[in-house]
């Protein structure tokens, strides 16, 4: 659905989204124009958006991080988006770093990188991800308890297989 002529983009995306929202913003990985900002974070913050991934560059880095607002992207740029880009819709299904997403689906980043998961996979999906962290937090302990890394560490643990009894 296209946004109101003349609209800045991603308006019609924040004023959309609620507590439980992640906006996701395909401006298919430029570099050489923001496609989210100050303004825009400011707006999303207030409504309690969870926070923003953006296919592309943003701006205003320093107001989002006094806001604590949340926004991954591929970098910054000072350019603003301002009669260099138009919104061609709110809510449809987008490609981001060759993730598809579509409205629903959860979605968490973090400095490392982005998952995308669909909604009816949410709940395997957290089950599967808690055993690794679990499994990683108990390697983690050996290692701090003393064990040799490479004991700790072994091909079976980390492939979440059950060790053997010797």
């Amino acid at each position: 659905m296209d946004g109101p002529a003349g609209a800045h983009i991603a308006t019609t995306a924040v004023e959309g989204a609620d507590d439980r929202s992640v906006i996701v913003v395909d401006n298919q990985g430029r570099t050489d124009v923001s496609c989210w900002g100050g303004i825009l974070s400011l707006g999303a913050a207030r409504r309690g958006v969870r926070g923003v991934v953006a296919d592309g560059v943003c701006r205003d880095v320093a107001e989002a991080r006094e806001l604590a607002f949340p926004v991954f992207s591929r970098g910054a740029v000072p350019a603003t988006a301002r009669g260099r880009l138009q919104q061609r819709s709110t809510g449809e299904p987008v490609t981001v770093a060759g993730l598809r997403v579509a409205q629903g689906d959860v979605v968490v980043a973090d400095e490392t990188g982005l998952v995308v998961v669909p909604r009816d996979r949410a709940e395997e999906v957290a089950e599967i991800a808690a055993t690794i962290v679990a499994r990683e937090h108990a390697i983690a302990d050996e290692v701090r308890a003393g064990a040799p890394l490479s004991r700790a560490m072994h091909d079976a643990r980390l492939a979440g297989e059950k060790e053997s009894v010797r």
